[in-house]
């Protein structure tokens, strides 16, 4: 590629809304241009980094066994009202009517059409296993598009359902589907952790998300540096302590109540009290139930320094709302900022950590008081219900006994689950059996967000000059920028030979044969992040030389000319 026949549309400053560096940087390098609110068109750059990433995704799936197929984006809201996803997905479903008054949706994701399909197609154990993918694009009517191509509302996605006879061969599949994850994001050249997660709206049994790791990653990940163990801050689970700091192996105390004028926060009664953080317990009311309902008062008692993990706290007491005050005020008497279990005779669900707490600190129930040396069985009896609901911390034991966990940050760029049955109930997809019976599918479902790779791969790599891409999803992997290019027939003659010598050895290259001033050429490259830059300048012709520097190179290297081709093979097979 000549860049005087390319589109090249760098900008020296990113628009004001753009909010994260993926975002500024993926505009000012001409990788994309906003049309509305969350929907872009990739513009010449930005397409050629898509389709790299495109095509290391399709070579991986077909290598595991993957079945590409193409679905609508369009499709009858029938097929969700029969799967009972429509109500439940709400208004980022974006429903429209056709001239005969047909309902319909553009496809968020596409369990219902694949499922339709199969049952349609499949009717024998003899058809199965099979694995559909497609890579296409999507609609999600976020309320608040941002910060992008990472959470816009049109985007492309790889989406794949498997089928099976049996849970067994779903799990065979599910394992070969986070293999091939793996491989690709290894490919990918991104750092990355595949995690434990929620299986959220989707549904199913298991789940794994893939992250790219990134400081300014949304979701938080709990990991352990010492095993493979790595899981979302949603799902990892929070062992029982064995040591909770001086409350713990004191002597026990007496039960007291004490004026905490003002203090409503843990930390501030715990400085108030000259006491550790960790000997604070905070009650959190809740009401079990939907908004709809009046529900059940319960409290959720958590040590001063852990957080509730709502995630967690649903999948005991199902649907719930954190309690009114007037709530509060009608079950402990006290308005909110000093209450607590002692006294009272509802539902207790007690975390872990709280469970094997001594002469502990929790509110009073009466306003301005909470108490001190509180236990458990002297003053109030141990919860019925003991379990994991908080957030995991830095320090906290691994669940798999194998070191203490660590805390980063993370990008969601994939997601594999274990669906089960779920779908193909609901849509009768069925098969019959070597007996003749029938039997419902298995289904597994794995998505790959193609077009938020790259805004992850920036948010990843970057510096103060621009994007440093991976080199395989650069746009190109090679740059040669001459010196005076139309002023020069030396240089003329060298650059457009070494463009041609490396074209014919595969290498993507492009020559920046614009008439631009050196400075402006560096700068647009080291911008949208091509690896590896090759300057032809007289002077260095001369010695039979050409000056070669790597994308987060700090100084440039002389290569003899004669050289520079295999000197690149080697740089690029690194």
């Amino acid at each position: 590629m000549r860049a005087s026949q390319f589109f090249i549309a760098t900008l020296k400053e990113a628009p004001s809304d753009a909010e994260i560096v993926s975002h500024q940087l993926m505009l000012r390098a001409g990788l994309i241009r906003r049309l509305a609110g969350g929907i872009y068109t990739w513009m010449p750059m930005g397409l050629r980094v898509l389709r790299k990433v495109e095509t290391i995704v399709r070579e991986e799936m077909n290598r595991a066994g993957g079945i590409e197929l193409l679905m609508p984006a369009v499709q009858p809201f029938e097929l969700w009202e029969e799967s009972g996803r429509g109500p439940q997905y709400g208004p980022e479903l974006l429903r429209f009517k056709d001239r005969h008054q047909r309902d319909f949706v553009i496809g968020p994701t596409h369990e219902e059409v694949i499922t339709d399909i199969v049952r349609r197609e499949v009717k024998s154990y003899r058809q199965l296993p099979r694995n559909f993918y497609q890579i296409q694009t999507k609609f999600r009517d976020e309320i608040r598009p941002r910060f992008g191509v990472m959470r816009g509302r049109e985007f492309l996605m790889k989406d794949g359902y498997s089928f099976h006879t049996s849970f067994a061969d779903l799990e065979r599949e599910y394992r070969s589907m986070h293999d091939a994850y793996t491989r690709i994001f290894t490919r990918l050249g991104l750092k990355f952790r595949a995690v434990a997660a929620d299986t959220g709206s989707i549904g199913g049994t298991g789940s794994h998300e893939f992250h790219v790791l990134a400081d300014s990653g949304e979701d938080a990940i709990a990991f352990c540096p010492t095993s493979d163990y790595a899981a979302n801050v949603e799902l990892a689970e929070a062992v029982t302590p064995q040591k909770i700091g001086a409350g713990e192996t004191a002597a026990i105390e007496k039960c007291e109540k004490k004026a905490t004028p003002g203090k409503t926060k843990c930390a501030d009664v715990a400085d108030f009290l000259n006491a550790p953080l960790t000997q604070t317990v905070k009650a959190v009311a809740v009401m079990a139930g939907s908004a709809r309902e009046i529900g059940q008062f319960v409290l959720l008692l958590l040590r001063g320094d852990h957080e509730l993990n709502e995630i967690k706290a649903q999948k005991l007491i199902g649907e719930f709302r954190f309690a009114r005050d007037e709530e509060i005020v009608a079950a402990l008497g006290c308005k909110p900022g000093y209450i607590g279990p002692v006294g009272f005779n509802g539902r207790i669900i007690a975390d872990r950590a709280v469970a094997v707490m001594n002469n502990f600190i929790c509110g009073a129930n009466a306003e301005g008081y909470h108490l001190t040396g509180a236990n458990f069985s002297r003053d109030l009896p141990l919860p019925a219900e003991i379990a994991d609901i908080r957030n995991v911390v830095a320090g906290d034991p691994s669940p798999d006994g194998k070191g203490t966990l660590e805390l980063c940050r993370g990008i969601e760029v994939g997601h594999i689950f274990q669906l089960r049955t779920k779908y193909a109930e609901a849509l009768k997809c069925t098969f019959l059996d070597e007996q003749g019976k029938e039997q419902i599918m298995e289904m597994g479902c794995y998505g790959i967000g193609v077009s938020r790779i790259i805004g992850a791969a920036i948010e990843q790599g970057h510096d103060e000059r621009g994007i440093v891409f991976p080199a395989g999803i650069a746009p190109f992997a090679v740059v040669i920028v001459p010196m005076a290019y139309g002023k020069s027939t030396m240089v003329k003659t060298a650059a457009d030979a070494l463009y041609a010598e490396l074209l014919a050895a595969g290498i993507d290259v492009v020559l920046d044969d614009r008439d631009e001033r050196p400075g402006s050429m560096f700068a647009d490259w080291e911008l949208i992040g091509v690896p590896h830059r090759v300057v032809v300048g007289e002077r260095g012709l001369k010695d039979g030389k050409l000056e070669y520097k790597g994308r987060s190179d700090v100084d440039a290297t002389l290569v003899a000319a004669d050289e520079i081709t295999g000197f690149l093979q080697q740089k690029l097979c690194a």
